[in-house]
């Protein structure tokens, strides 16, 4: 159901608590359907990123069916947490920095959210750098002298960059505009490409005909476990901020029944053309090139190289956009209303995204699957643990939205800040991540998103109802 109570009133909200970009949104402003939701997601899964996630499997040792199963078993699992947070997006209209403050505090949700946020930076630079690549590769093959400037492809770089802060200067209409038009048009060139690749390699036949490199179950498992993580940790970063989005559903049936659609399916099918266009460079050149944009390099047919790359420039700028903006240009908003507005959060965003130096997260696939993917994945893991047990266990999905702008109310706790949440989660992150530090205890690491949720989950849950810190307070809403 949707949040039917009266608008909030801005007389009784605290300053430093509240703006237009993070005040809930009203039910006349709630357009957003099923098609919006699906094309949402096929939009921000129909990306490079995506394609190197599975042609990284396939090049650490997988075969396709393996591949395959781990990024659609992956997503499953992820679309769990998914749902869930979307919950409350879409019953109250409030976006995640909002929600956060149910169980970190007013002042404490600065700590969930500013960690989402770095984490959205690095994918905004890794998904600009890619761009710029592309438009790199592009003029490459249009004007071979290019190829002697190695500047050109750092100009074009931040040429990709200013045009996705012009996007984000127009606001949030602007990506639902294109997300909805430039959805069905990137997965028909994905599936043009696959033709003519695979087309090139003798057809699909002898592309997947080879077995995996995995001689037995436990070396199959070592290398699947990590991975099945970094699957899960692909899409955390979302399954926080999903009511970003959901705040403006029409109703709970329309994200649900969008998002089930549009997220499983879109990964697993975009997965199979980057294990299998990886699986055709194997054939064709006797390497497995993970990387689109070098593989599209490798043939000298202008017109087909040129649709490709021009495909990946408009899917890496609509997946960024909308994954990789929306969520920290509200969180940084949130550190402090007054002064950082949405959009000034998204050329923060930019910045920081410049400034963590993607390239080095794209260095190779173990750099970017069991190093970045994750890694991160400790971090998110115990905010999403924290935020569910609060929501769903604890207040059974009733918030005092009020309270969530106000100081000294409802979720003030101790000075604005929970001391249970914010150990809760320092301790789900210790222990998903002492793995890097201790050899022994490396399947922690491995493990990393689940081990943090269940830990910081747990402590939560059990502290929360010993102390009944800031949570008497839930059964007189």
């Amino acid at each position: 159901m949707l949040f039917n109570k009266a608008p909030l009133n801005t007389d009784d909200v605290s300053p430093s608590l509240y703006n237009q970009d993070l005040a809930p949104v009203p039910a006349s402003k709630r357009t957003w359907g099923v098609y919006n939701y699906l094309s949402l997601w096929v939009a921000m899964s129909v990306c490079i990123p995506t394609y190197m996630l599975a042609s990284g499997l396939i090049a650490g040792g997988m075969s396709w069916k393996q591949a395959i199963a781990t990024v659609l078993l992956g997503n499953l699992i992820v679309l769990i947490p998914m749902l869930l947070n979307a919950h409350a997006g879409t019953k109250y209209g409030i976006p995640f920095p909002v929600l956060v403050r149910a169980s970190f505090g007013v002042r404490g949700a600065n700590v969930p959210a500013v960690l989402r946020a770095v984490v959205a930076c690095g994918w905004f630079g890794i998904q600009t750098w890619i761009g710029g690549q592309a438009i790199y590769s592009m003029l490459q093959i249009i004007f071979p002298p290019a190829a002697a400037h190695a500047s050109l492809g750092w100009a074009c770089f931040f040429a990709f960059w200013l045009l996705n802060m012009a996007v984000v200067w127009r606001g949030i209409e602007m990506i639902k505009f294109l997300e909805g038009i430039g959805a069905p048009f990137m997965l028909g060139v994905g599936l043009l490409l696959l033709w003519w690749i695979t087309g090139r390699a003798g057809g699909l036949g002898p592309v997947l005909h080879s077995p995996g490199k995995f001689k037995t179950t436990s070396e199959f498992l070592r290398f699947f476990i990590p991975s099945l993580t970094g699957m899960v940790g692909f899409w955390a970063t979302v399954a926080l901020n999903i009511p970003d989005f959901t705040r403006y559903a029409k109703s709970q049936k329309a994200q649900i029944l969008g998002q089930a659609l549009g997220l499983p399916a879109t990964m697993t099918i975009y997965s199979f053309i980057g294990v299998a266009v990886t699986s055709a460079s194997v054939v064709l050149f006797g390497e497995a090139i993970w990387d689109p944009v070098l593989l599209i390099g490798r043939f000298h047919e202008p017109l087909v190289a040129s649709i490709a790359l021009i495909a990946i420039v408009l899917a890496t700028l609509n997946t960024n956009v909308a994954a990789n903006v929306v969520s920290p240009s509200n969180d940084f908003s949130n550190l402090h209303p007054r002064l950082i507005s949405f959009r000034t959060g998204g050329i923060i965003t930019g910045v920081a995204g410049l400034l963590m130096m993607p390239w080095k997260l794209l260095a190779d696939f173990n750099t970017y699957i069991f190093g970045w993917l994750v890694g991160y994945s400790g971090l998110l893991g115990p905010i999403a643990g924290v935020m569910i047990t609060d929501y769903f266990l604890l207040r059974k999905t009733n918030l005092d939205i009020p309270g969530l702008y106000r100081r000294n109310g409802v979720y003030e706790y101790r000075n604005g800040v929970n001391p249970v949440a914010l150990l809760s989660l320092g301790a789900g992150i210790l222990v998903a991540l002492i793995g890097l530090l201790l050899p022994a205890l490396r399947w922690l690491y491995d493990y990393a998103w689940f081990v943090g949720f269940a830990v910081s989950g747990t402590i939560y849950y059990f502290a929360m109802n010993k102390t009944r810190t800031g949570f008497v307070s839930v059964s007189e809403l």
